[in-house]
This record gives C-alpha cells, structure tokens and sequence, in this order.
C-alpha cells in the first residue's frame, strides 16, 4: 500500500470516555514551537502544513497545552485547521507554567485552571474542549480543588472530558473520587516503560493512556540492534517500528509522536500499516 493510499485509520479507534472515538495514532503538537518549547517554529508555513496533512492522512486527535509555546501550538492549530472537521478531537493540558525555554513549573490553583480553560477556549476557537488534561498535579494545592474544578468546567460544557498526566496509578484513584478520568498521559515508549502498571491500569478501565515521547528507542536503534534489525526487515524505519509495537501493545493507547517536517509525519503514519507477528512484538520487549 502506498503513502498516497494509507491512512493513519489503519492504526485503529478508540473512544475516549466512551463517546468520543479517535483514530489512535494522533499527533502531539509541542515540536511546533520555538527551541525549548518557547516562542514561534523557525517555519511557521510548515507548521500549518504538517497539520494540514495529518488531517488529510487521516489523522483525528491532535494533543497540545497550553504551555506549548506558551499559546502557540494552541493558535497554530486553530489557524491550520478551523473550522474543524467533524472528527477531529483536541485534547489540551493546564497545570505548568512558562517563564522561559525549557522552564516548566507546575500551578493548580482552580482559578488559573479556569483561566487556562477560558483562553484555551478562544485560542483554539471551540465553544467545548473535548478533552482537558491537568498537566501536572500541583503539590502544593489540595487535589480536590484541582480536580473538582475541571469537574466544574465540565458540568458548565466547557470541557467534554478530564485527563491526567504524568500520574501514578494512586493518583488516578484519588483524583476519581472527584471526576471521571478519561485519559492519562505518560512518558512511555519501547525504550522506557516505568509506566507499566498505570497502563495495565488504564486498560483495565478503558482509560485512553497517551505516551509522549513515544519514539524514544535509545540503544535499541543502533547498527545491528534488534530494532534496527526488524526494520530492515519490514523495510521500515526504526521510529516506524516503535510506534507499531506501541499500536499492539495495548488497544488503549493512542500514539501522539510530534514534527515539525511534514516527510517526518509521512513516515510516522506510514507506521499505522505495519502488522507485527507475536515473535516479533515478544523480540522487541525483551530487549530492553
């Protein structure tokens, strides 16, 4: 099957919360910004290109923050992509605040998380976020009032669905105790799987898990190792076959990778065809 004829589709569907089904290899938006995740990309043409043809691949959920730029991969979306198509989902994150490149520090006081969801609202220009995801828990603020108020923004319809991200399995009890928890979302990726229990978790309970950072292979790439070895084998590339083995390691996960090169998103989708045989999935996991 060709580039030309091959959709992200192939990789299969998900429903968010039950209601809300997505084609699960996504796109994450946070390589669209300037260095150290700040300020504009160094070519803002092609950054409304690569989402452009994400959806023309078939591309369905796109995750972005807040932070991302700060605002910029939220506005970028809107201007590549609205009005949206019907099946297009956008899942975005508040919780982490920005004073600089590569600053990242966390804020869960419930009216700057209703600030956030506000501005969300218009620079991404949707009337509902249809998924809205805590970014960090912040320690320093009761999780009742975090949640509860997601929860809130929720019962107004301002959010369709409340997320998690980087969480414990206990983290994603308590916080239940205030909200439903559609999806949680985790650095996870065939090279780094400290996330193993909170996604047989989020299996177990139909909680989409989304991993960022998922192409991350470390040595598993390298000339002759096993990844570099199966690719060669399908033909494909190394990024291609850790995203396969993320698509068959659990029907709950949905694949975010993020670039700001519409041949990389070519390649990256291109991934949604690959079958790997049970040898070859047990190969790879054993490898690390």
């Amino acid at each position: 099957m060709t580039a030309s004829t091959l959709t992200a589709a192939q990789s299969g569907t998900f429903s968010i919360g039950g209601d809300t089904p997505v084609v699960r290899l996504g796109y994450g938006t946070m390589q669209l910004t300037g260095e150290g995740v700040w300020g504009d990309p160094k070519d803002p043409d092609e950054a409304v290109r690569v989402l452009q043809r994400a959806v023309e691949r078939g591309v369905t959920f796109f995750d972005t923050a807040d932070s991302y730029g700060p605002v910029v991969a939220e506005q970028l979306l809107r201007k590549a992509l609205h009005p949206y198509q019907e099946d297009v989902v956008i899942a975005t994150k508040a919780g982490l605040t920005r004073s600089g490149p590569g600053i990242w520090k966390p804020v869960g006081r419930p009216e700057y998380l209703r600030q956030q969801a506000e501005l969300s609202l218009r620079n991404l220009g949707l009337e509902q976020i249809p998924l809205f995801q805590l970014h960090r828990i912040d320690a320093q603020v009761p999780l009742a009032d975090q949640v509860g108020e997601l929860a809130l923004l929720q019962q107004e319809g301002k959010i369709k669905h409340i997320g998690l991200s980087e969480v414990s399995v206990e983290d994603v009890k308590a916080a239940a105790e205030f909200a439903t928890i559609a999806s949680v979302q985790n650095l996870y990726n065939l090279a780094h799987r400290d996330a193993e229990d909170l996604l047989n978790y989020a299996e177990q309970n139909s909680i989409a898990f989304i991993p960022w950072f998922p192409l991350a292979t470390g040595k598993l790439a390298a000339p002759g190792g096993p990844l570099d070895t199966l690719a060669k084998k399908h033909n494909a590339s190394p990024s291609q076959l850790a995203l396969a083995w993320l698509l068959r390691r659990s029907p709950v996960m949905l694949p975010i990778p993020g670039t700001s090169s519409v041949a990389h998103l070519e390649d990256n989708i291109d991934a949604a065809a690959l079958t790997l045989t049970d040898e070859e999935f047990a190969e790879l996991e054993a490898a690390v």
